[in-house]
């Protein structure tokens, strides 16, 4: 039987929600797997960020809406996502991640969640259901769980890095192409364009091996 993947995506677009090659290919690499998934995010508000200059342009969006774009319209609102329909969980990255589903790109380690995205991170992880995670996503992750002593990576970037271990997480450095398993607690991370000049094909490799481990980890 097909495992079946949550995904939780925080918007369109990598400047003020997810990051599409990231989301893509996590969808490219799940269905590679014979996995089936479904796409959820929160029905709340964005602000806009013009992807070319990153400045506010001062227009509001619906995350779920925006996320659908990617979603090709199957989407769910996060609040109906129940951990027993489904075996793991992922995160693609993008800064929505950091501004949607919580607001570490303002606060780091101090930051506030979602609470729906809070809901179900803890969800997952009691149920001992793996939890994926990908680009500034990781961080989002070590929030929420991080005093359960999870490793996660989020490249090599020292300052983010320094903020994730005040979570009580641990950071590990990873290449772009590759990935971090933590086994025990069953979290997969990968750095993705946390790697800012990274090709496209070198974020497919790096997602696409994380989501094979969490899989097989389902």
């Amino acid at each position: 039987m097909s495992k079946r993947i949550a995904v939780i995506l925080s918007g369109c677009g990598h400047k003020d929600g997810s990051e599409i090659t990231e989301a893509v290919s996590t969808l490219i690499a799940l269905s590679e797997t014979g996995a089936s998934y479904e796409v959820f995010a929160p029905d709340t508000t964005l602000a806009v960020n013009d992807p070319m200059t990153s400045n506010p342009t001062g227009e509001l969006r619906n995350v779920l809406t925006e996320s659908a774009r990617i979603a090709r319209g199957q989407i769910r609102p996060l609040s109906a996502l129940q951990v027993s329909e489904f075996d793991a969980l992922a995160l693609p990255g993008g800064f929505g991640a950091a501004l949607n589903l919580c607001t570490w790109a303002r606060e780091g380690a101090a930051c506030s969640v979602n609470f729906e995205v809070d809901r179900v991170l803890n969800d997952f992880y009691q149920a001992e259901k793996p939890i994926g995670a990908i680009c500034i996503a990781p961080a989002l992750v070590a929030r929420v769980l991080g005093k359960k002593g999870i490793t996660v990576t989020i490249g090599n970037d020292r300052d983010t890095a320094a903020e994730i271990v005040k979570t009580g997480a641990v950071h590990e450095n990873c290449a772009v192409d590759d990935f971090v398993s933590d086994r025990e607690h069953r979290v997969v991370t990968t750095p993705a364009y946390m790697y800012g000049e990274a090709k496209p094909f070198e974020v497919f490799t790096g997602v696409r091996k994380a989501m094979r481990e969490l899989v097989e980890m389902a």
